[in-house]
């Protein structure tokens, strides 16, 4: 749009609005997108440690994105499994959750979108600026002319011919100069009265256009740049990317102070966006707690949980626990539990902070392997505490969280002492139940070098939803170092740890003094096969009675070799892989304990047809297992997959020699949903150490919309 300055008469052209003369699009209240998914899953044969035969589950799941008013985007999940097995849990769930980061993704989307959209205004406000700086730059050549020594040495010349009444006589091969006869010196000189429209009155004449020039060069400046800061204020106070403001890492009060000055339409910031952002989290159903080291860390609670951090702190959570991370599919009978949380501070969650937590609740801390007879009183496993947690960014790159916490005592300490929960919590000569933490974290630049380490020590008589009681004091740390070599190509990663592992199979007197070490090496090259090394602890689950389990610890080593390449026009995929593991037969129900596995695989891209092969052998002091496939994959339409293939095992000692087969298919139905179908016969460990068929099938129905 042009316009014209009632000053200068000078037209401008400003920015035009594209989006204020489009008409608003009506939007839904609700939109929703996910996915719908069926699964029936049957295996004939379970594999140890758990003995079980004709084992099916079905598992119905659905996500959904609904996003309220096309601004506030929330996600519903639903779940439920059940299956015939006695060893898996029928679980049902549903989470319904909010999550600011969702909110600043959402928002981020039209961010992008509404910078497109302003790319055009903003091409206009750059041509006005650079029309701007070029009368800046006419300006300043303007009132460089006045100081130039040439202006000065050509008014002396002229007033030195107007005093010895030279004419303006140029010299041949000479332009610009004049000569100036003074042979007789200023003494025999008789100087000549002016004439009209000398040399020097000229220049006068020129000065003072040169001047009105500038006056008015100046005037249309001040407009011009008028009329271009309004524009930069409507589109922002400084061409800053709304993408990289909600991308950076600051409070959210920082945050939204930074958001309100680009003054952004409601159609990008929707209304609310202040609380909305200062609210981390919410869930309701089967929802998680993650909080603290000493408090609750990786629980899974059915319930309501919140964080609320504008500049305070304050976050909560309600609910029955529901199982643990590596438990949930042991079906233990385990007694209810709850857990009730609340926490206050002031700073940020992920900058410096200083949080007061207190929680209460019931767990089975105790005797988790005694008898399930009812006769058998329980102990009463309410527990309470309170922890105080510090976080402090020491600088970009560097933290350090240190938390001390104390709980009350355990049902039996409490009689000894004759003793209340809350008054065997703070019971100051009491240090038992008390537990101490401190984790830091840097990252050092120059090197690449990241360093992790935390220490923690727990009294014999500490409780919380993070730790299992031991009974005894324990001291656990870990110490991890990752570090790239030759320029990001070579990264190794090598950790110790004490005790800084969590698990509610180990024994109620069981304390480690074992430092168990882990090193891992991968080395990535352009053109070149990708090669990996590593040497860690593993672990492994063993049922040794009714509602009984045994975790075992061993070294395992890990090696591998992948490489993607070209040959003769077709893609081509190689990985060598080898597997030792370092265990005891009393250690693991593992058939092939302490033994070494090699697996090579090849993959052929054709087009629509994939051919994949290996070979493996696995070996240890008693016998070797050498076995093989081929199978073939085939994209019929675009609609229709089809693949399958044969196996062949051979177990030494025994000279068993088995077949067996795989095969699948996808189907994609417009308007229904994909299909997906699995069968294969395969073999697991039996009795007496020989392999048995083990046939497992798989549908699975998925829908997108």
């Amino acid at each position: 749009m042009l316009s014209e300055d009632t000053v200068t008469g000078v037209r401008i052209r400003e920015p035009r609005n594209n989006a204020a003369a489009l008409p608003p699009a009506k939007k839904p209240f609700l939109t929703v997108h996910g996915n719908v998914m069926y699964d029936f899953y049957y295996q004939s044969n379970a594999d140890t440690p758990f003995i079980e035969k004709e084992i099916y589950q079905h598992t119905v799941q659905t996500t959904l994105d609904i996003t309220v008013r096309d601004q506030y985007p929330l996600h519903l999940t639903f779940s439920t499994s059940q299956s015939n097995s006695s060893l898996l849990r029928d679980i049902t769930g549903m989470n319904f959750r909010y999550s600011s980061r969702d909110l600043k993704n959402s928002i981020l989307q039209k961010a992008n979108a509404w910078d497109a959209g302003r790319q055009l205004q903003w091409k206009e406000l750059d041509g006005m600026k650079t029309r701007l700086n070029e009368k800046r730059d006419s300006l300043y050549r303007l009132k460089s002319w006045f100081s130039a020594p040439s202006q000065t040495q050509r008014l002396i010349e002229a007033r030195e011919r107007e005093l010895y009444g030279v004419k303006d006589v140029k010299m041949p091969g000479l332009p610009g100069k004049w000569p100036l006869p003074l042979k007789g010196g200023l003494r025999d000189h008789k100087p000549k009265l002016p004439v009209k429209d000398s040399s020097v009155q000229q220049i006068a004449k020129e000065y003072e256009a040169r001047k009105a020039k500038i006056d008015s060069l100046e005037k249309e400046i001040m407009v011009l740049d008028q009329r271009y800061g309004r524009a930069l204020a409507k589109l922002g106070m400084k061409k800053e990317s709304l993408s990289k403001v909600l991308t950076q890492q600051m409070s959210t009060k920082e945050l939204t102070d930074r958001l309100e000055a680009m003054n952004l339409p409601d159609s990008v910031l929707p209304r609310g966006y202040k609380p909305l952002l200062a609210l981390r989290s919410a869930g309701i159903g089967r929802t998680m707690v993650d909080y603290s080291e000493l408090t609750a860390r990786h629980i899974s609670i059915i319930g309501v949980q919140a964080e609320f951090n504008p500049s305070w702190y304050f976050a909560f959570g309600s609910g029955a626990v529901d199982y643990r991370f590596r438990d949930f599919v042991v079906n233990t009978g385990r007694s209810r539990q709850y857990l009730n949380i609340i926490r206050g501070g002031y700073g940020m969650r992920d900058g410096n902070n200083i949080i007061l937590s207190y929680y209460t609740g019931k767990k089975q801390a105790y005797n988790f392997n005694a008898s399930t007879d009812p006769a058998i009183s329980v102990p009463d496993n309410r527990i309470m505490g309170v922890a105080l947690e510090g976080r402090w960014q020491l600088d970009r790159n560097t933290y350090i969280v240190g938390e001390v916490a104390k709980s009350s005592l355990p049902q039996h300490e409490r009689v000894a002492h004759q003793q209340g929960m809350m008054g065997s919590m703070f019971t100051l000569k009491e240090h038992s139940n008390q537990a101490y933490a401190l984790s830091a974290s840097s990252f050092i630049p120059s090197t690449g070098t990241r360093v992790t380490g935390m220490y923690k020590m727990m009294g014999a008589n500490f409780q919380s939803f993070s730790l299992y009681a031991s009974g005894s004091s324990q001291t656990g740390w870990m110490v991890k170092v990752d570090q790239p070599f030759f320029r990001q190509q070579l990264t190794v990663s090598a950790s110790v740890r004490k005790n800084a592992f969590n698990s509610i199979f180990e024994s109620a007197s069981y304390m480690s003094s074992t430092v168990f070490k882990s090193i891992q090496a991968t080395f990535r090259r352009r053109h070149w096969p990708v090669v990996s090394l590593g040497y860690f602890p593993s672990s492994q689950l063993i049922k040794t009675g009714e509602d009984k389990f045994m975790e075992n610890m061993f070294y395992t080593m890990v090696g591998t070799v992948s490489h993607f390449y070209q040959y003769r026009g077709m893609s081509m995929n190689t990985m060598l892989s080898g597997t030792r593991f370092y265990n005891r037969q009393a250690d693991s129900s593992f058939v092939y304990f302490n033994s070494t596995n090699i697996v090579l695989q090849h993959s052929v891209f054709l087009g629509r047809l994939t051919l994949n092969g290996s070979a493996n052998v696995a070996s240890n002091q008693d016998y070797a297992l050498y076995g093989g496939d081929a199978n073939a994959y085939y994209k019929v339409r675009k609609w229709l997959d089809v693949g399958g293939g044969l196996k062949y095992n051979y177990q030494t000692v025994y000279r068993l020699r088995q077949l067996g087969y795989t095969a699948n298919m996808r189907v994609e139905v417009p308007k229904v949903g994909e299909f997906m179908l699995m069968a294969d016969q395969g073999f697991v460990p039996g009795t007496d150490r020989r392999l048995v068929p083990n046939k497992t099938g798989r549908l699975t129905y998925t829908r997108i919309f």
